[in-house]
């Protein structure tokens, strides 16, 4: 991964979410631009946003049932943990909250909403669905299911 080009996209992109949330939100603007183009990038665009509301729902249930499994094991309450699940839960909340947000936004009312449109060209998106598909779950374990 180069993180220099993700270092100079995120400070590219304007905004107080989290880097994630901010590298989302800059591939979907370069989708968006770009439809006009190719027309499977509506279908791509839609298929993401579907793919990160489903990705932070299993986050959010994995954590909820990690503290369950650890409270009827153990018996006691680890304040950390709690800390941990509520903040996991608070983000999972806040990219729902955003993905919603872009999901009601009509294709014509999000152009209006557009970043500069020299931000990410297509290497710069390509970049991106790189890093975000290594955060996704198989790809942070793929070494394990080689080794095995």
């Amino acid at each position: 991964m180069d993180q220099g080009s993700i270092a100079r996209i995120l400070k590219q992109v304007s905004g107080g979410e989290d880097e994630i949330q901010q590298l989302q939100k800059a591939l979907l603007d370069y989708l968006d631009e770009n439809t006009e183009i190719d027309a499977s990038l509506v279908f791509s665009r839609k298929f993401y946003i579907a793919q990160w509301f489903r990705d932070t729902t299993m986050e959010t249930e994995k954590a909820i049932k990690s503290q369950k499994d650890e409270d009827s094991s153990e018996g006691t309450h680890h304040a950390k943990d709690v800390e941990t699940t509520g903040q996991i839960m608070h983000r999972a909340e806040s990219r729902k909250k955003f993905l919603r947000s872009i999901i009601k936004t009509a294709p014509s009312q999000f152009s209006t909403l557009k970043m500069n449109s020299d931000t990410v060209d297509y290497e710069d998106a390509c970049l991106i669905v790189r890093y975000l598909a290594s955060m996704r779950p198989f790809a942070q374990s793929f070494d394990i299911y080689l080794t095995q």
